[in-house]
């Protein structure tokens, strides 16, 4: 069952540009290792060599001291190394049966055996805690059960090294249990786990030991039980990082808030809710996967249909049918899906960014100069990290996307903001940058809404935090009642 990997001086190019340089270290057998490194450090494309996906310029991979070259991930799944992709590899119109069984279908003479793979299916999901039918269409999930299918789907190739990258991005707490409890099993039975995230509470509770990887190259192995957790961070941006959360600025007492919404209703998501955003103020939304949150906002921007509610934006009230309705009042939303809905990968920095507010750039016609200029203004103001500003999207780390798209969002001006997991899969250095940016929106006099599944996030940013749980508004926290246990007991019922 156990497996050896050492990486040898693995150096991979992607045309001119080198990213990874002379990589070596070894994987051994039974162990849980976290890889930590920031966007863009080599991580992931270190490990799609070792799964099969990318090939190796140069250097060695050796598995049970055996050199490997993997031709794609079915020749590396057949020596037992299975990837969990962050981005969701699915198929949305396929069965979770049929997604967990693609490629690798079961047969009965000529014929799919269909009750044998839905037989299967059934117990990985119960494996990973997950209580849908094995035929149910994967476009009818939400993001977390994605992700648990995903992690079923891993579970039946029979792994003997499991890679998994930001395998809790989606999770609630309890599904993030089993999860941590699966990997515990896994490792009794000599699997190994390579434990890739930017959530070092996590790290430092389930690993053995961490690799830290930075600018493509190897930094260091550690046992993990010798590290705080300020120890790795500074070990992966390789400086000292302390304040990660900026000082939380007075509120000043506006007679009129920025935002208020009375009794708002989202048919099956979201009942009564009511709230209000003052100038200045970073409200924090809080609450289990399910519990409303995302969906209640999409209702008020009329990305879903409300039932009820009354919505007033700078005094005025409004009835708001689309974002774009809403940025025109000035009030702007950034999905939680930064790559489905935040962006467009596959279009160029410049159009990205500008797509929200093309009427500003338009003279009568669009001025390409007019949308640069935005574009070298943005890139200075946010903190975005880029080798060529005609690059598309899809080049940058998932930090600088973020910090593109939160700039994308901004750029009608809008008085209030809603940033929806606005650091999900970012590394420790994109979050600190991202909260000091929220905190500078806060300073000009903008209202700032947080939907965030990191209680500590919340706490660290947040001048009050609204809980929602089974889509009612359970309790509004100011910023000396907000605990973890606090958060935690009204999210799940047991205040």
């Amino acid at each position: 069952m156990s497996l050896r990997v050492d990486f040898a001086d693995v150096t991979k190019d992607f045309g001119p540009v080198r990213v990874l340089h002379g990589v070596s270290f070894e994987l051994e057998p039974g162990r849980v290792v976290g890889l930590l490194g920031e966007n863009g450090a080599g991580k992931s494309t270190l490990m799609k060599i070792l799964s099969g996906y990318e090939a190796l310029s140069a250097g060695e991979l050796r598995i049970d001291g055996t050199p490997q070259r993997f031709a794609n991930s079915r020749d590396a799944e057949r020596c037992g190394i299975v990837l969990i992709h962050q981005e969701f590899n699915l198929a949305e119109d396929l069965s979770i049966a049929q997604n967990i069984f693609l490629g690798h279908e079961r047969r009965r003479g000529w014929l799919l055996d269909d009750a044998a793979m839905r037989d299967e299916a059934r117990r990985v999901l119960q494996q990973v805690g997950l209580q849908a039918d094995p035929d149910t269409r994967v476009r009818e999930l939400i993001v977390a059960e994605k992700q648990l299918v995903e992690i079923a789907k891993a579970l039946s190739r029979k792994a003997r090294l499991l890679i998994m990258d930001e395998p809790t991005a989606t999770l609630t707490p309890g599904e993030t249990q089993r999860l941590f409890a699966l990997i515990a099993q896994l490792k009794a039975d000599g699997v190994t786990i390579v434990y890739i995230s930017h959530k070092l509470d996590e790290v430092e509770r389930i690993t053995d030991e961490i690799v830290v990887m930075r600018d493509g190259r190897f930094v260091t192995r550690a046992p993990t039980a010798g590290l705080s957790r300020q120890q790795m961070a500074n070990l992966m941006v390789g400086r000292e990082l302390s304040d990660m959360f900026p000082v939380k600025l007075p509120v000043a007492g506006a007679p009129v808030p920025l935002l208020k919404v009375e009794g708002l209703s989202v048919p099956g998501w979201a009942q009564d809710v009511s709230f209000e955003v003052r100038p200045g103020e970073i409200l924090g939304f809080a609450g289990l996967v399910g519990a409303g949150r995302t969906e209640m906002f999409e209702g008020l921007l009329g990305l879903r249909p409300r039932s009820a509610g009354r919505i007033v934006l700078n005094g005025q009230q409004h009835s708001l049918r689309s974002p774009r309705d809403a940025a025109q009042h000035g009030l702007t939303y950034l999905s939680e899906d930064r790559k489905g809905k935040g962006l467009h990968v596959r279009l160029s920095l410049r159009d990205n960014l500008t797509l929200m507010d093309l009427a500003r750039h338009t003279h009568p016609l669009l001025d390409p100069a007019s949308e640069e200029r935005a574009l070298q203004q943005a890139v200075a103001d946010f903190g975005i990290r880029t080798r060529d500003l005609g690059s598309r999207a899809s080049s940058l780390s998932g930090g600088n996307q973020q910090k593109l798209a939160i700039a994308k969002v901004l750029q009608p001006q809008p008085r209030v903001v809603v940033l929806d997991e606005p650091t999900r899969g970012v590394d420790v250095g994109a979050k600190r940058d991202i909260y000091f940016l929220i905190q500078r929106l806060a300073e000009q006099g903008r209202g700032v809404v947080v939907i965030s599944s990191e209680l500590i996030e919340l706490i660290g940013l947040c001048h009050r935090v609204a809980v929602m749980r089974a889509g009612r508004l359970q309790a509004t926290l100011s910023a000396e009642h907000l605990t973890e246990e606090e958060l935690i007991a009204h999210a799940t019922g047991t205040h």
